[in-house]
């Protein structure tokens, strides 16, 4: 639906992605009624819109309810211009593979797997350069910028998209099975 949409969006709309934050650093086990919970989540996205999950997560790893790592991998990527590609790499690894973006080696793993797959073109990943801002002073001046950003944007929870214009921001409904909705409110605020 994301993509339809980005497709579908006039010209002079700029996407910007804010990290919300959502959980902040934990060594702390996820309760098992938290993680109980998230699996139904799954559950239900999977029945109704499609999307594949791999369950295996839940006993390969030790859940931890604990983001900002995956915003700081994220932000660290931005620097060098590959802010949407990690963003895919952590969410793949995750929902796919069964990989643990709380744990700071996997995103590096993470990170490694990108800068191989983009060494060849014209703007390659800089591994070193990742790693010393992954765990920067600044990164994480950033990500608290963009959480609080986040909590100043939104009510509505993650995902959520904003649209600012003309000085004011305006929650746009997102509908899963139907980017169209989403596309209509925008057209909407920009008519206005």
């Amino acid at each position: 639906m994301w993509q339809d949409l980005q497709c579908n969006l006039p010209d002079h709309i700029q996407v910007e992605y804010i990290a919300g934050g959502l959980a902040p650093d934990s060594n702390s086990p996820m309760p098992i009624e938290q993680q109980q919970m998230i699996k139904s989540h799954w559950c239900t996205i999977e029945k109704k819109l499609g999307t594949k999950f791999n369950f295996d997560f839940w006993t390969n790893n030790i859940p931890r309810r604990s983001t900002y790592n995956a915003c700081r991998a994220v932000i660290a990527a931005a620097k060098q211009g590959f802010q949407v590609p990690m963003l895919e790499v952590i969410q793949h690894g995750y929902y796919l593979r069964a990989l643990n973006p709380s744990d700071s080696e996997v995103l590096i793993g993470l990170a490694t797997e990108l800068a191989k797959q983009n060494n060849k073109s014209k703007l390659a990943f800089n591994l070193s350069r990742f790693k010393n801002d992954f765990n920067s002073a600044e990164t994480q001046q950033r990500l608290m910028r963009q959480v609080q950003l986040a909590k100043e944007l939104t009510n509505q929870g993650f995902p959520s998209l904003v649209l600012e214009y003309r000085g004011f921001r305006r929650q746009i409904r997102l509908n899963y099975k139907d980017y169209q909705a989403s596309l209509a409110d925008i057209r909407s605020v920009l008519a206005e």
